[in-house]
Parts: structure tokens; C-alpha cells; sequence
């Protein structure tokens, strides 16, 4: 019998595997609606459409084919990590020059898919939250806190001009995050306790976004079970988030938020499954995985409580994306008969 090398059997295109990662994505984008309003759903649609005629745009120029890159998925995914990173009633142009940056500055500058040294959905994030700060850091409340029985009528007048509402209207719908409303408070020597008691807090992180971390939690799990990621970097990202917040909450408890309120306040769990699984921007070996959530969890942790954003997700991604060369060199497996 002739001797083969084992190969992957029906290994799935690019197209499928983005698809997928775009189901997964449902849960937590349907029960953000339910929460916050139609607000993602504006964003996804101008993301949307941003990314397919700024690509376009750029196979021409590069004279590339501009179906079968389009089609792949990959700018879409991209666009809708986008979309769910930024305050659902931001202004409509901060969701169209973001997705523009993250296709120029975060993937093609670098030769297109499989070629780009960041992650692109946070190369866009990070240049809209340092321009600009008030808008990306000001969020829309639950919606059943809202003050006026505001509607998604106003969501979308806010989204597409908001001199058609009135400051009250305004301040009724907007708030700082959980994250950011814990580091302000703090500043002003207000203890733990007492800042959690505000309406804007859940049982253990922010009021709502609780929910739709469990939504993104159930797709991450979706997605293992079809292989489109590996349990490395969710794990140790998670974990160590986890255990590092825990020792913090335990040394004081006055200061430093528990270990679940880190996890289910922010962009945890949608970092865990969504952002650091970057297939082309993350490590390949296993170690490697593993050291590399674990690094992006300390730096995410760090920023959070003594970084002068309430959020460090995005800092921390790029970061580490730089070191992926250097993790790879120094986590590849023994060659099978050497030393």
C-alpha cells in the first residue's frame, strides 16, 4: 500500500468559516437590541456597507479581483466587531471613517487578508477612541432606565443628527460605562460599595451588558464546537483575567471590582471569542496561544485599573500582536526525532 501524509479532509473555505463566526455573533447582537435598542443594529448596516465600497474601492486601485475577496467574509467580520466595539448612538460618520480606517490602516495596508500584523477591527477602534475620547467613551444606557420613555426613533435621530433632540433627551439616553463610572468614582474617593449601587450596575457587572456577554459567551461556545477556534485563547485569556482581578479584589475589596464584574462589564467575553481567535493576527502554536491571551489579559486588567482609559482591550490586543512573531519563534513544538 502506498504510503500517504495525512491531510485535512473537507477543510472549509474562508467563506464558510466567516459565515460562521457571523452566526455566532447573532445571539449577542439580538439581545444587545433587546437591552440597548436599535442603535448596533444601525451601526452593523453602515459598517456593512462601508466595508464592501471601501474594499472595492481598494481591489480596484490595487487591480485585484473584487468578487471573490469581497465574498470571503473576512471584511465583514471585521465590520461588525467594529460595529458592536463603539457606543450604539455614536454619531453615523464615526462608524463610517472607523470601518474605512480598519480596511486601509488594519488590512490592506499590509497586503490584504492573511498578510495584516493587527488585529483590523482594533486598529480602527484605537484611532477613533484616542481622536475622538467623549464620543467613544459616552454610552447609551438600558433601555428600561431610560428617563422620557425615549424610543428608537430618538436613537436613530441621535445617530443622524442630534440637534433634533433636546439635552434632556440626550442625558436621558447617554452614560458612562460601568468600567468608567467605577475609575471616576474611585478618583473622587468613593467606595466600592456605594458606586455599585447606581442603576447602571447588574447583579455582578453592568446592568444589560450582562445579558449579552452570555449571548456572546453561547456563540464563542458555538464556534468550538465547530472548530473554528481552539479552546487556548479564550481560556487563557478568561482565566487569567479571572485570577489576576481575584487577587486584586482579595488585597482590597474597597478598591478593585470583582473578579466577574471584569469579566461581564466590558468587552470580555467578546474579546475571549471573537477579537484575540484572529486567525492571522494571533500566535499558531498552542503555547503560544496561551501566553498570548494571558499577556493581552494582564494588560486589559492593568489599563483598567490604573490606565487613564476605562478600557484597555484594544491597547492591549495591539500590543501583543506585535510580540506574535516572537511568541511563535519561541513556542514551536520539538521536532518529532530532535532534541
Amino acid at each position: 500500500m502506498e504510503n500517504r501524509s495525512p491531510y485535512v479532509v473537507n477543510a472549509p473555505s474562508i467563506s464558510i468559516i466567516m459565515l460562521k463566526v457571523l452566526l455566532a455573533l447573532i445571539p449577542g447582537i439580538a439581545l444587545y437590541v433587546y437591552v440597548f435598542g436599535l442603535g448596533v443594529i444601525i451601526n452593523i448596516l453602515l459598517a456593512s456597507v462601508t466595508v464592501v465600497l471601501t474594499e472595492s474601492a481598494i481591489l480596484a486601485i490595487r487591480k485585484l479581483p473584487i468578487k471573490p475577496f469581497i465574498l470571503d467574509g473576512s471584511g465583514l467580520v471585521t465590520a461588525w466587531l467594529l460595529a458592536l466595539s463603539i457606543p450604539s448612538i455614536a454619531p453615523w460618520w464615526i462608524i463610517v471613517l472607523g470601518t474605512i480606517l480598519c480596511i486601509i490602516f488594519g488590512k490592506h495596508l499590509y497586503g490584504g487578508l492573511g498578510y495584516n500584523l493587527f488585529n483590523p477591527a482594533m486598529v480602527g477602534y484605537a484611532i477613533l477612541l484616542i481622536s475622538f475620547p467623549s464620543i467613544m467613551t459616552h454610552w447609551q444606557i438600558p433601555s428600561n432606565l431610560m428617563i422620557g420613555h425615549t424610543d428608537w426613533l430618538d436613537q436613530i435621530k441621535v445617530i443622524f443628527n442630534s440637534n433634533l433632540l433636546s439635552k434632556e433627551t440626550l442625558d436621558a439616553m447617554s452614560s458612562a460605562t460601568p468600567l468608567d463610572y467605577i475609575k471616576t468614582q474611585l478618583t473622587l474617593n468613593q467606595p466600592l460599595a456605594t458606586i455599585q449601587q447606581d442603576k447602571i450596575f447588574g447583579f455582578v457587572g453592568g446592568r444589560g451588558l450582562e445579558l449579552i456577554n452570555l449571548g456572546y459567551l453561547a456563540g464563542g461556545l458555538y464556534m468550538l464546537k465547530e472548530k473554528i477556534i481552539s479552546w487556548h485563547l479564550p481560556v487563557a485569556f478568561l482565566s487569567t483575567l479571572f485570577i489576576s482581578a481575584l487577587l486584586f479584589n482579595i488585597i482590597s475589596p474597597d478598591t478593585f471590582a470583582s473578579p466577574l464584574f471584569h469579566i461581564m462589564s466590558g468587552g470580555s467575553i467578546l474579546c475571549a471569542f471573537f477579537i484575540i481567535t484572529d486567525p492571522v493576527s494571533a500566535p499558531t502554536t498552542p503555547k503560544g496561544k496561551i501566553y498570548f491571551g494571558m499577556g493581552i489579559a494582564l494588560l486589559v486588567l492593568i489599563i483598567r485599573l490604573f490606565g487613564g482609559y476605562p478600557e484597555g482591550i484594544a491597547f492591549a490586543v495591539l500590543f501583543l500582536n506585535i510580540c506574535v512573531p516572537l511568541i511563535d519563534s519561541l513556542t514551536q513544538p520539538r521536532i518529532f526525532g530532535h532534541k
